[in-house]
């Protein structure tokens, strides 16, 4: 039989990238297909902070951190909570994660000129039991670059790739069918789309221009998940997360859609986990948007005040950063799709970063001047946009302002501004006391225990109604869609397995459509900077064993 390739790769993101990366160096032909136009590579990659999870890193350990494989796979069984059947691939991935991240991660990319901003960030830090949710240790390192930085070797290795002869880039494919021809699943059918010169992000025609039938001995799915469908996310919400939102903020462009999921399960994949999913808490509509109901999420440091729609308080520990699937089931329960950080300047300007490369240009520039910059400012630029126009912010220098504003901005008037001042002069009261029973006040001063935080993410602990400190703010946040956790089930060496427990013959999967391995790695819960460093550990594992396989 005439193949048109060794191997065919559906989706351009970065676990593709990496899987078609590693075929070009085992000297494999490639085809690497793609829906959206070619300016689109890289996929949700390259809107990313870059964020990867490493341990007991260089950069950890100049940041005076203790960490150890041991302490991480404790938080990272502790955080999944795996309890089904189906769990037994994700936990055995998990397990081969934690040993890349703790062994070969961060050298494998550092040979490929990555490089990391010296803070690590201590995201999703859990606040129950030592057995429970949560980072122990800071682990959160940012790409230099962002992930326009962590993209950019794997293009280049394709790339590469294309001038040896080994790889041809079709974009404006979109798959509808994987078959047998011959035992294995070896034909890949679908529609060419008309071309398209939009920007990147935004949202691509769907006029069919012709059909394409291609054949190879293995073909590899790495073409995401469905958080780009916000339909398809409610049908698939979990009870334990209580009712769907009505409205829904997107993290990822529309055409993230989770159609190769339904085409694999199809052609005999087994699907498993899909109510396992992963949505943001602290989403704000991008006053610049690049795609149709654009989202950001804020990286917040922990001082903001956290209030649900009616006012009240978030219960323990539910503080910004600490539990993100937590919080959202908390919310959902409230009867409202939105809640509140009530804050000033000065933690503003401290603690709020931006998720997103284009949020983040003097990250993404690799620029030290902008970094040092942006250190020195009362309010970061990007940050400062979005309180001038976002559609979210309220900023006034008295109380009774702010809460007329938060109270315009909703469909009823429930915030009660008397209710609200006593709730915000109690803490301020707490600041003053050494000794405080409020716990939020001590995951402030405990964040500041660390060099990292104190630094350059957490605020010095004050008054919120203190007028040195203002203006006021005040956040509406919406429920933001970000990860598939569930997906594809994989062994460990990606190949797609069937309801039976066997192997798909032909077929291996990589990334957020094989729940970045195994069919859920994390589990019911995430830690934060696992889903590039899935996707890459993944994609190379699947472009791995696919090359042995058609070798």
């Amino acid at each position: 039989m005439a193949y048109d390739a060794d191997v065919i790769v559906i989706g351009a993101g970065l676990a593709g990238l990496a899987a078609t990366a590693e075929l070009v160096d085992a000297g494999r032909k490639v085809i690497l297909l793609d829906q959206e136009p070619e300016q689109s590579i890289g996929g949700q990659a390259h809107w990313s902070f870059g964020g990867l999870f490493f341990v007991n890193s260089p950069e950890q350990r100049r940041m005076r951190i203790k960490d150890s494989h041991a302490l991480a796979l404790q938080d990272w069984m502790g955080t999944a909570g795996f309890d089904r059947a189906e769990d037994h691939w994700p936990r055995r991935w998990a397990e081969a994660y934690v040993d890349f991240a703790a062994g070969e991660k961060r050298s494998w990319l550092h040979q490929q000129g990555v490089r990391f901003f010296p803070v690590v960030g201590w995201a999703e830090r859990g606040g129950y039991d030592a057995n429970g949710h949560g980072n122990s240790v800071p682990r959160f390192h940012i790409t230099w670059g962002t992930g326009p930085g962590l993209v950019a070797p794997f293009e280049r290795r394709v790339r590469a790739g294309v001038a040896r002869g080994l790889v041809e880039l079709r974009f404006r494919h979109r798959v509808t069918g994987l078959s047998r021809s011959a035992g294995a699943v070896d034909t890949v059918t679908g529609e060419i789309l008309e071309p398209s010169g939009i920007e990147r992000g935004q949202a691509s025609g769907r006029t069919v221009t012709g059909a394409f039938e291609l054949k190879a001995q293995a073909v590899i799915v790495t073409s995401g998940g469905i958080g780009g469908d916000h339909d398809l996310v409610r049908a698939n919400w979990p009870e334990r997360l209580g009712t769907p939102p009505e409205r829904m903020i997107s993290g990822v462009p529309a055409h993230v859609d989770g159609r190769m999921l339904g085409i694999a399960e199809e052609t005999g994949a087994r699907l498993i986990n899909r109510d396992r999913m992963w949505h943001y808490t602290e989403g704000i509509q991008n006053w610049n948007p690049i795609w149709d109901n654009h989202g950001i999420r804020i990286l917040p440091g922990p001082s903001s005040l956290w209030l649900d729609a009616r006012g009240n308080r978030l219960p323990v520990p539910l503080f910004p950063g600490f539990d993100t699937l937590g919080t959202l089931e908390h919310i959902m329960r409230t009867g409202y799709d939105y809640t509140w950080f009530v804050l000033d300047q000065k933690i503003i300007g401290k603690e709020f970063a931006l998720s997103g490369s284009e949020q983040n240009p003097d990250l993404t520039g690799k620029s030290v001047k902008g970094v040092v910059g942006r250190a020195r400012a009362d309010v970061p630029g990007p940050v400062k946009a979005f309180m001038d126009n976002g559609a979210d912010f309220v900023v006034e220098k008295d109380l009774g302002a702010l809460v007329r504003g938060m109270n315009a901005l909703t469909k009823e008037p429930l915030i009660d501004e008397a209710a609200l001042r006593r709730e915000i002069v109690a803490r301020d009261r707490e600041i003053a006391n050494p000794f405080t029973k409020d716990l939020q006040v001590t995951a402030i001063r405990g964040a500041r225990n660390y060099l990292g935080d104190k630094l350059i993410r957490t605020a010095t602990p004050h008054r919120i109604l203190d007028p040195k400190a203002g203006p006021l703010i005040a956040v509406r946040l919406h429920i933001l869609t970000r990860k598939t956790l569930g997906g594809l089930e994989t062994d460990l060496s990606s190949r797609v397995l069937t309801e039976g427990g066997d192997p798909l013959e032909g077929v291996y999967a990589a990334g957020e459509v094989a729940g970045f391995g195994g069919g859920g790695v994390h589990g019911y819960r995430s830690l934060e900077g696992t889903f590039l460093g899935g996707c890459l550990f993944s994609g190379r594992t699947a472009g791995r064993a696919a090359a042995e396989a058609v070798g």
